[in-house]
């Protein structure tokens, strides 16, 4: 059996590997996020075109989460506990433009049904984030 300072250490080792893991994901995510989001707003590429009936209010609520998720990618590294409270404000933003989205269409708004479900991955994988940022690091500095 291994001696327990032994077993802390290869959890401690396993929590790092875990945390670079969703940094990059979380970057690699907010990037994304900001190149599509951004590309829309201001027409490059002519991903605007491409887009079709794309909702404005939407693709701007899109662009200020990608900013906080790249400012979540540094809370990750530097293990700061604002970044779970950071997540969830940008989890409330994404579901008051959702809630707001309904309106838009129960009012006959144009959009693409891709919208509605690209919503709901993205506060979805918004949650996940401010989960993991709650039981990664807000509990272990707790333990410190």
């Amino acid at each position: 059996m291994l001696p327990w300072c032994t077993l802390k250490q290869y959890q401690m080792k396993n929590r790092k590997i875990i945390n670079a893991i969703i940094t990059i994901v979380l970057a690699a995510f907010a990037l994304l996020t900001l190149f599509l989001s951004s590309a829309v707003l201001f027409d490059l590429f002519g991903i605007r075109a491409k887009e079709g009936n794309y909702v404005p209010f939407i693709v701007w609520t899109n662009f200020v989460c990608g900013i906080l998720y790249i400012i979540a990618v540094y809370g990750f590294v530097k293990r700061t506990k604002w970044t779970f409270w950071l997540l969830a404000a940008a989890l409330g933003i994404l579901i008051l433009a959702f809630i707001g989205l309904q309106f838009h269409i129960n009012n006959g708004g144009i959009y693409e049904v891709k919208t509605v479900k690209a919503m709901i991955f993205r506060m979805l994988v918004t949650l996940v984030f401010s989960l993991v940022a709650f039981f990664n690091i807000n509990k272990q500095l707790k333990k410190v």
